[in-house]
């Protein structure tokens, strides 16, 4: 039986929120969702974007028209918790790699510059790993996704101040041939 998206996604937050509240490793996940090699024909019609482009194609990314063209999840302070804002942007890029099973993603997690070098590196993989997890529920298979930390390594902003870390707090998604 097939969940729905609302279904998956407050599975997800359940999930996020005792993950954020224990202490210890999450339990090991079970194996990757099944998903079709998109081989098969179908008679019905993809959706498509303003620009007319099918928003789960690889074209889509490039079209600023298009739900997958932002790439960036931010997070709050200290935090790695997807924000209710940003669960739409997940979910497309989710129905993008489940529409696409060979795409390859690279998540990179992270952080602003307070915070020692280890506990960025630290928090910026629990960033990748949460967006990771997030597209994992929504059906994209665990071969297709790495996540990775760049602590404070690579600011999107040098400034000292609120504005500037809240840039910095984030994970990217990137696709083959953007890594």
């Amino acid at each position: 039986m097939r969940k729905s998206i609302p279904a998956l996604f407050a599975a997800f937050s359940a999930a996020m929120m005792l993950a954020a509240c224990s202490s210890q490793p999450p339990a090991p996940e079970q194996g990757p969702a099944t998903v079709s090699d998109g081989t098969s024909s179908s008679t019905t019609t993809a959706p498509v974007t303003a620009s007319g482009l099918d928003p789960y194609s690889l074209a889509a990314l490039k079209d600023p028209k298009s739900a997958v063209y932002k790439r960036s999840v931010f997070f709050d302070y200290d935090q790695y918790v997807i924000k209710d804002e940003f669960k739409p942007l997940v979910e497309a890029h989710a129905q993008l790699l489940v529409k696409n099973p060979k795409v390859k993603m690279l998540i990179q997690g992270n952080a602003d510059e307070r915070g020692s070098r280890e506990y960025n590196l630290a928090l910026g993989q629990k960033r990748a790993d949460a967006v990771k997890k997030a597209l994992m529920l929504l059906g994209a298979t665990e071969a297709q996704i790495e996540s990775v930390s760049l602590g404070e390594e690579k600011p999107r902003c040098t400034e000292s101040n609120e504005a500037c870390w809240a840039q910095n707090r984030r994970g990217d998604m990137l696709y083959t041939g953007e890594f």
